[in-house]
């Protein structure tokens, strides 16, 4: 599902129901750019071509590019 307009940010609604699966508690995740950033532990995850990727494995390190480097 696509949307003309192409601001980087989410859908509030889905936003909300959003949730870092790395913490037990499950604590709401902010964006910040192109990542989203659980509120606990502060873990970030990238959100590609407007799809966040919320598996463990996606969680970016602190020397991780925000998104992959394609052309």
């Amino acid at each position: 599902m696509s949307t003309e307009k192409d601001s980087g940010a989410l859908d509030p609604q889905l936003l909300a129901i959003l949730a870092c699966p790395l913490c037990d508690t499950r604590p709401p995740l902010t964006q910040n750019g192109d990542t989203l950033v659980c509120t606990q532990c502060s873990t970030r995850f990238p959100i590609r071509n407007g799809i966040p990727a919320l598996r463990p494995g996606d969680a970016l390190t602190e020397d991780s590019p925000a998104t992959p480097d394609h052309e």
